[in-house]
């Protein structure tokens, strides 16, 4: 999780998704307590494009890593991140 420190990252569900799709995650933090209809389809698609997942207990949990302030479902560490 110190990774998360990096500036080279991308929070939420939506930046995730796209960092994946676009070939630039190098590892995707998924936090447990996530929705299913939020976490199932993201799990589906690192698990596609062979992402390696490290799954997080809870989304404050992983909000507190990311130095965010709300709850956060997905985090990605890219190989080079333009949000």
């Amino acid at each position: 999780m110190k990774r998360l420190h990096t500036p080279n990252k991308v929070v939420g569900l939506k930046q995730s998704t796209k960092a994946v799709r676009q070939g630039r995650a190098a590892l995707a933090y998924v936090a447990q307590d996530a929705a299913p209809w939020i976490k199932d389809p993201f799990l589906e698609l690192c698990a596609s494009r062979q992402v390696q997942v490290v799954q997080v207990a809870a989304m404050k949990e992983l909000a507190k890593r990311c130095h965010v302030e709300v709850p956060v479902a997905c985090a990605v560490i890219c190989h080079s991140c333009e949000a």
